[in-house]
């Protein structure tokens, strides 16, 4: 595998200036005529399309795929888990279009079940609008925020006067340790629900090198 650094700092800077402009869509301005599945999915391509990872036809956590990020698969598979409530009339509102980018934001990082643990298919439409309002916030605030960090991870991938195909080798495995170390936090964290101080403290084992 190659890299060619100057492309690669290209397409940093590039994503860079996109990501800092895009924001999830507010709740008043996603469409609540009803929507068929196939207008979902193009729906959905238009607001996540920036940020959706490459397309996979390898499912996890048990899910069907066909390759596509955004199927009709996955979101009758999101409806039969109970992770988002069924479409009205085979149409799908507001409401259901808010779950859905809640639920392909998150998925690149956790698993199903993490999902399955935030939402609640039984929420009013007032707490779905609540949740979902308070999560669009959260979303532009990593956006920022992963934006800095990406950016002094690779300032000797963006120096020109910097050379080596290395540097870009070590970004890039840099980054992946990145996203791992998050997911595994993020799933201990999300252990802990439910859990008391006593139970936890009760089970944990001495830190390495403390």
């Amino acid at each position: 595998m190659s890299y060619d650094k100057s492309l690669i700092a290209h397409k940093l800077l590039r994503w860079e200036k996109a990501v800092s402009g895009y924001s999830l869509p507010k709740w008043e301005n996603i469409p609540d005529i009803g929507l068929y599945m196939d207008q979902v999915i193009v729906l959905l391509s238009q607001y996540l399309g920036l940020i959706s990872p490459a397309e996979s036809k390898e499912g996890d956590d048990g899910e069907p795929s066909d390759g596509k990020i955004f199927s009709a698969s996955a979101i009758n598979n999101y409806v039969r888990l109970k992770i988002m409530p069924a479409p009205i009339k085979r149409k799908y509102y507001r409401i259901h279009i808010a779950y859905l980018i809640i639920i392909f934001t998150l998925k690149p990082a956790v698993s199903i079940n993490f999902v399955k643990e935030m939402l609640s298919s039984e929420l009013s439409e007032d707490g779905v609008r609540e949740l979902y309002d308070d999560y669009i916030r959260k979303h532009h605030a990593a956006t920022l925020l992963f934006t800095s960090i990406v950016r002094e991870c690779a300032k000797d991938v963006l120096d020109p006067e910097k050379e080596g195909e290395t540097l870009v080798s070590s970004f890039v495995i840099q980054e992946a340790l990145i996203a791992g170390f998050s997911r595994v936090l993020t799933e201990k964290l999300v252990g802990l629900k439910d859990k008391t101080k006593e139970e936890v403290l009760a089970k944990e084992k001495p830190v390495p090198g403390s």
